[in-house]
């Protein structure tokens, strides 16, 4: 077996009573720090003005959309520059489906993944065939297309004006019109989301996938389908990001061609690096950062946002290679050795 499927063993909580796998803290204990925040981020609009919790509510849509992106990128070793098609995609979905159908929020959810998932199946066919620059240029083009479809297709996407008019999402008949129901349930979907991908991450298929992404070549020589792990892997994201789309839609009530735009794509990505790639959690961290930099501290600095963005990009590769997560591996290899040296 090749040392990439070995250490994603050795790493796995199997291995955490095995001789050398190291003293591993209980799984009712890691989970601490996860309810906390969670608890927080559910108590946020009680103490947070409303313009405050919409920003956290949009910090928690991007946050899935690079959660989802970070299951190519750091799980499977697929870096996307057209991800936001399917973001796209979603967005648009769950915007028309609640003009012209029903502004139910479980409704938005189900056909936006849907559409994210079918967009996702049909381009990934062909773009998971390919690997490198093929992989990031078929990507690329993915996104342009979408991006020309949702200007050019007036009477469907609202072309260039975008798509406005959606109603209030409702929830069991009622409209959630304050930005506290709103936000609760963006926040609602994001955990249901982010512990979808995390649950794919952490199962055979996830550990399958990083070692396809650290060495197809000896995968496959093991029995391994590259190719249908990471079109699985490509269509669960497309969906996980249809998801965001449609809580984009259902938030801020107005979808244009832009959500569908490179821009998009690479902020998504640029928060996965940010972040930490293959860690998941690095990722929100990431996108919190790129969203209060856009969306809270933007019109603040008159218009040089974009420029700040690429500040902290350039500071966070030259002092944080690994991203917010290797901030972690760094204070656990730090007690590792503090560890060996208690007698």
């Amino acid at each position: 077996m090749s040392a990439a499927v070995e250490s994603i063993v050795a790493d796995s909580p199997a291995s955490a009573g095995r001789p050398g796998g190291g003293r591993r803290p209980s799984a009712l204990l890691r989970a601490v720090p996860a309810v906390v925040v969670l608890v927080l981020l559910a108590a946020a609009p009680f103490v947070l003005a409303p313009f405050a919790t919409t920003v956290l509510g949009r910090i928690l849509v991007f946050a899935l959309f690079a959660v989802s992106l970070d299951l190519l990128v750091g799980v499977t070793g697929l870096p996307s520059l057209g991800h936001a098609a399917y973001f796209g995609v979603g967005a648009y979905t769950a915007g028309i489906v609640a003009i012209n159908v029903t502004s139910e929020g479980v409704v938005l959810v189900l056909v936006a993944a849907l559409a994210g998932a079918v967009a996702a199946a049909a381009t990934g066919w062909l773009a998971v065939r390919s690997s490198g620059v093929f992989f990031l240029m078929l990507t690329l083009a993915v996104g342009e297309i979408v991006y020309q479809l949702s200007t050019t297709l007036d009477s469907v996407t609202g072309g260039s004006n975008g798509l406005y008019g959606i109603p209030a999402v409702r929830v069991g008949g009622t409209a959630l019109t304050l930005a506290g129901y709103v936000y609760w349930f963006v926040l609602a979907v994001f955990v249901l989301g982010f512990a979808a991908v995390w649950l794919v991450s952490r199962s055979p298929v996830g550990g399958a996938l990083r070692g396809i992404r650290d060495n197809e070549p000896r995968m496959r020589s093991l029995g391994y389908s590259p190719f249908r792990y990471k079109y699985a892997a490509f269509v669960i994201a497309g969906a996980v990001a249809g998801v965001a789309g449609g809580l984009f839609a259902v938030q801020v009530r107005l979808v244009t061609p832009s959500e569908a735009g490179f821009t998009t794509g690479a902020l998504a990505l640029l928060a996965v690096i940010l972040g930490g790639a293959g860690s998941l959690w690095g990722p929100v961290l990431g996108a919190a950062v790129v969203v209060l930099v856009r969306d809270a501290l933007g019109p603040t600095l008159e218009g040089h946002g974009p420029l700040v963005l690429g500040i902290v990009f350039v500071l966070a590769v030259y002092l944080l290679p690994r991203g917010f997560a290797g901030l972690a591996g760094v204070s656990a290899a730090v007690r590792r050795r503090r560890s060996r040296r208690t007698p």
